[in-house]
């Protein structure tokens, strides 16, 4: 057999798809990616199909083409956010009779409260992909792999140990992140508070490698991309973790999730106690890029994926 050609399509989610495909390629996979449109925080792909607005065939009539184009050349369609290149009714017979293999990518809010009837149609795939214990709740069968970052392209940035401490909090939806909560805690507290939104992706670090602490979100109870970039620049995160999920994380890495576990009612103290000490917020900011060198590199998440390929 040659080397594995493997779709990952058709969106980037918060250019998870495309840290994978080119953590792939590092490993010598011939990864590619195919979006229906490149988004402005994430404009990176291999192909964008510029999917027109307008009537749905002249849609499908641009998908149905990609796919005729992309399935003698693929060995495997990984397909993210439960979408696939065209309908699921006629997706999945094409890659049957085509004997092409194929991977549901889930990436949390595209699976969180919904009931296993409507996730039922994930087992059409051969194999099914969560980012983490937290969202396995929603399909227990499924294998985890935790969203992975390019670790070599961050270098931690220790949390200051004088002068005004500032807090970076991304606000990508302002209601699910409890921003207003963060807003307030930051005001009683007299912090410095950087509101990350509404920003193109390469703009986000250059603002967490300026920050002391980072709130990352008080409702989903698990963290994401935002966390984890945090992390990896040293930064103390602070943040609502579902216990259950935290410890099925600790016991599968080895390495216990980092984050200062928070509510809404305590965000003020957890906030407060962190200022108040230099040495705990380099202790968790030093903590974090050591977990995230264990959960989130990139590169070990492509050997992650390789194996379920290897199995499909």
């Amino acid at each position: 057999m040659g080397q594995l050609r493997v779709v990952h399509c058709p969106v980037n989610f918060a250019g998870i798809g495309w840290t994978n495909v080119q953590a792939l390629r590092r490993k010598g996979i011939d990864a590619r990616l195919v979006v229906f449109n490149t988004q402005p925080a994430h404009p990176e792909a291999d192909e964008n199909l510029h999917l027109p607005r307008g009537p749905a065939w002249r849609r499908q009539a641009v998908q149905f083409r990609a796919l005729a184009k992309l399935l003698p050349s693929t060995d495997v369609f990984h397909f993210y956010f439960g979408l696939t290149l065209v309908p699921k009714r006629i997706q999945f017979p094409i890659l049957k009779a085509a004997r092409k293999k194929s991977v549901f990518h889930f990436v949390g809010s595209d699976i969180r409260g919904k009931s296993p009837d409507e996730l039922a149609y994930g087992r059409l795939a051969d194999a099914q992909i969560v980012g983490s214990y937290d969202a396995a709740r929603w399909i227990p069968e499924a294998d985890v792999v935790p969203p992975g970052i390019d670790l070599g392209a961050i270098a931690p940035v220790p949390p200051r140990v004088d002068g005004q401490l500032r807090i970076a909090h991304a606000a990508l939806s302002r209601r699910r992140k409890g921003t207003e909560l963060v807003v307030a805690a930051c005001d009683e507290l007299g912090l410095d508070l950087d509101v990350i939104e509404n920003v193109r992706h390469d703009e986000v670090g250059p603002r967490l490698a300026r920050a002391d602490i980072v709130v990352d979100q008080l409702n989903s109870g698990w963290y994401g991309l935002f966390a984890i970039e945090a992390m990896a620049y040293g930064k103390p995160v602070v943040g609502y973790l579902h216990d259950e999920a935290a410890t099925r994380t600790a016991a599968a890495f080895g390495v216990e999730v980092p984050i200062v576990r928070t509510t809404k009612e305590t965000l003020a103290t957890a906030l407060r106690t962190l200022a108040a000490s230099d040495e705990e917020r380099r202790s968790r900011g030093a903590a974090g890029r050591t977990y995230v060198e264990r959960v989130h590199d990139a590169d070990k998440m492509a050997d992650r994926l390789i194996d379920i390929y290897s199995r499909l």
